[in-house]
């Protein structure tokens, strides 16, 4: 039986996709090992977001042409922005961009073929124009977790000043209703309790249809089904959460109450840098009318640092919003450099050890405020529902409906199930709760 490994570098529609082609592979009687093992294919599926990124994306590729039998395949968002790059890295045989991923499997059959008869061909090249792209029909039938990725969107038309993502994913493209709801479905009868509704714009789901169905159209009819018992939104920003949405949102039942919103910054003067399409304002009212409709909700956020033009002033606007945010944790990284895009060009760019600074700075404070978040769950003592993921010494890692990161202390095993517990204390941005058990 041949093998695959598979490597996913980048977003969560990323690691989507890889799960789709990996099950691709073993539908064509591959076995999916881990990547570190000897294989008879390596499948990696690259990210641009940064230029680490694209250096650790040349980096996974070379440690996988390391294996001189066996065929390595290049997919994704590098490959999309970058193929020249990745065809002068000796030992690639397919670079796949973001159109046509489960090619993969064909080529990589092609390939293997010809490395075991002898034949030494040109490397298999599918980059086509972005723009042109479909939706591309992929699903994934199983997942390996209590939680599952389902893509419903591709594609960014924001064109933020800092971002390569719109050259490498193209315009907005929506899953077909139908058919996310079948994969929904499917993943809730083979056991999955949480699906997790990604895509790279998650608010812009339905905006390339012509009969006006959106995503709150989508969430009402996957909650009238009762598709899943838990249903988690990708990435947001905060123009998606007008009074209209909060309102029918409120009514669903199988929405849990957390929502990570794309940010960047609290700094007005840097948000309009960035050409992002919110303020600061308009974002402290999306959450203040979420929390009105739903008392439970907690906000996760990605915050950025050093943008060309950040002030000390406009970085302690940023500390400022996120105090009055309360985000329950954020993901704080450095504005990286991307030539050709915009910002690249301006002026005022930020030393890096101002930007390692604001970044600690910025960590403190959200820790901070989540033990503080954390300390306040425990006082109320309200019990929280969860799915136990992983186990530990005596304990199984979970997240609760609003994402609270919680270790249920039981020997138990619990895992994929649904269940309620008590909070009993806080320690290091973990809640630790015990297990409510019906009699």
């Amino acid at each position: 039986m041949p093998s695959v490994g598979l490597y996913t570098l980048g977003c969560k529609v990323s690691q989507y996709e890889t799960e789709a082609v990996g099950e691709a592979f073993e539908k064509q009687g591959f076995e999916i090992l881990p990547f570190e093992e000897s294989c008879d294919v390596y499948f990696i599926n690259t990210c641009t977001v940064t230029a680490e990124s694209d250096r650790k994306s040349r980096q996974i590729i070379r440690r996988a042409t390391s294996h001189k039998n066996a065929v390595v395949a290049v997919a994704g968002c590098y490959s999309q922005t970058a193929c020249g790059e990745i065809l002068k890295i000796p030992g690639v045989d397919i670079v796949i961009g973001n159109g046509e991923k489960l090619q993969t499997v064909e080529f990589a059959v092609q390939k293997l073929a010809e490395k075991q008869s002898g034949t030494v061909s040109a490397p298999i090249v599918k980059v086509g124009r972005i723009e042109d792209e479909p939706f591309e029909k992929m699903t994934v039938k199983k997942a390996p977790r209590t939680r599952a990725y389902v893509k419903i969107e591709d594609g960014c038309e924001c064109r933020c000043t800092y971002c390569e993502i719109p050259n490498a994913r193209g315009l907005v493209r929506s899953k077909l209703p139908a058919d996310v709801i079948a994969e929904v479905e499917a993943l809730h009868a083979s056991g999955t309790k949480e699906i997790v509704l990604t895509g790279i714009e998650t608010a812009s789901y339905g905006t390339d249809f012509s009969d006006g169905y959106r995503l709150i159209d989508l969430l009402e009819e996957l909650d009238r089904r009762h598709s899943a018992d838990r249903i988690r939104l990708g990435s947001l920003t905060p123009e998606l959460m007008k009074p209209a949405f909060v309102e029918r949102m409120k009514k669903l039942s199988i929405l849990v109450p957390h929502f990570h919103l794309s940010m960047q910054s609290g700094s007005d003067n840097v948000l309009r840098g960035m050409k992002r399409r919110y303020n600061r304002q308009m974002a402290l009212d999306a959450m203040a009318r979420t929390r009105e409709a739903m008392p439970d909700v907690q906000f996760t956020t990605d915050l950025m640092v050093g943008f060309p033009g950040e002030t000390e002033e406009n970085f302690e606007e940023t500390l400022d919003f996120v105090r009055r945010a309360r985000f329950l944790s954020m993901h704080v990284f450095a504005y990286s450099r991307r030539p050709g895009t915009p910002a690249a060009g301006y002026d005022g760019q930020v030393a890096e050890s101002i930007k390692h600074d604001r970044s600690r700075r910025l960590i403190a404070e959200g820790e901070k405020i989540r033990d503080g978040i954390l300390s306040e769950i425990v006082r109320e003592g309200s019990l929280l529902r969860v799915i136990p993921e992983t186990a530990g010494e005596g304990y199984y890692e979970a997240h609760s409906d609003s994402f609270v990161a919680v270790r249920v202390l039981t020997k138990c095993d619990l895992r994929g199930e649904l269940i309620y517990v008590k909070p009993v204390r806080a320690e290091n941005g973990i809640l630790y709760a015990e297990p409510v058990i019906d009699n």
